[in-house]
């Protein structure tokens, strides 16, 4: 039987992602109780109301988050966010922050959604998640670019080293239209040496370049 492995981070009313953005404000436009007016007796629905920046929870980063030029979540093409051989690459602990090109020497990366397991998702909702992250190097993203890989996603507060204003990681991928995935986690539950699916599709809005998704993992 086919078995699905969520990897994303739940949204929820007051959720910090990102140190100095806002939290998503997550309430009723129409509640219940006064949605009884507009039906007949014994019906009722709800319509929910979020406001949120695009960084919240689970996101993908389309090229256009980094590039005016780039493709926006509108023109993202559902085969670089669906049913792609996934890659799963686990640093081992005590590793250090710095995640370099070594980590990608060995396996083929061609077209697949490379997953950087470095643990860091164990401090999700803690001060702790906001610093001192594990993160990738520019010779690492330059590595994958060079080997061909489709999307990269991370369990950690940022893919890049955010003491590093030039973001070479998001600049490097994404201008290779190389997305990225960030703030994941449960990548400890895919079983190691099984071949696995890749999921991460986020709703198709023009003029944007970042959204949560609900990133999973198809084991067949």
């Amino acid at each position: 039987m086919p078995t699905l492995f969520d990897l994303s981070h739940t949204v929820e009313d007051g959720l910090i992602t990102y140190k100095g953005l806002p939290a998503p404000i997550i309430c009723d436009y129409l509640s219940r109780e006064a949605s009884r007016a507009h039906y007949a007796e014994g019906t009722e629905f709800h319509i929910g109301k979020i406001e949120m920046v695009a960084n919240t929870g689970t996101y993908l980063d389309s090229p256009f988050h980094r590039y005016a030029d780039g493709d926006d979540l509108s023109e993202l093409q559902l085969e670089n966010l669906a049913h792609l051989d996934g890659l799963l690459v686990r640093v081992p602990p005590g590793h250090g922050r710095a995640i370099d090109a070594d980590c990608f020497a060995g396996p083929d990366v061609r077209g697949k959604a490379v997953l950087v397991q470095t643990g860091w998702s164990r401090h999700w909702k803690t001060d702790q998640y906001f610093e001192g992250h594990s993160f990738l190097t520019e010779a690492a993203a330059s590595a994958l670019k060079a080997g061909g890989a489709a999307l990269v996603g991370i369990d950690s507060y940022n893919i890049d080293d955010t003491a590093d204003g030039r973001r070479p990681v998001h600049s490097i991928l994404l201008r290779e239209g190389i997305l990225i995935v960030e703030h994941m986690c449960n990548l400890e539950t895919i079983p190691d040496g099984v071949p696995f699916k890749f999921y991460a599709v986020p709703v198709k809005v023009k003029n944007f370049g970042t959204f949560p998704v609900r990133a999973f993992a198809l084991v067949e």
